[in-house]
């Protein structure tokens, strides 16, 4: 009994140091660009959401994807002209244009 206490939470110790490094490569060295991304997959998630639910219309829901997927083709962009990244002040740009499509879908 006294072996599989400290067993159990060397295991436990593992399991929790396995999920922080759960990071890909990618994610490790572009982290203004996974940023950008991964808030612009959640927010067309939400229009999604908020569509089925009937509080967006569907031309409101296509507007705001649309504007979701400039801000991603701009990511990209942005990448290909700086060698593969975004600068810290490009990422700034597009989260403020992210908080303005934010502020267009219902809560």
């Amino acid at each position: 009994m006294k072996l599989l206490l400290p067993l159990g939470a060397a295991l436990v110790g593992l399991a929790l140091a396995g999920a922080a490094s759960a990071d890909t490569r990618w994610e490790r060295h572009h982290p203004r660009q996974d940023q950008v991304l991964d808030r612009t997959h959640r927010q067309e998630r939400r229009i999604t959401e908020e569509r089925r639910e009937g509080d967006l219309t569907a031309a409101q829901a296509h507007r705001l994807r649309a504007a979701d997927h400039r801000i991603a083709a701009e990511d990209h962009a942005y990448a290909r002209a700086n060698g593969g990244y975004i600068t810290p002040a490009e990422q700034g740009r597009m989260n403020r244009q992210e908080n303005r499509v934010s502020s267009h879908i219902p809560q």
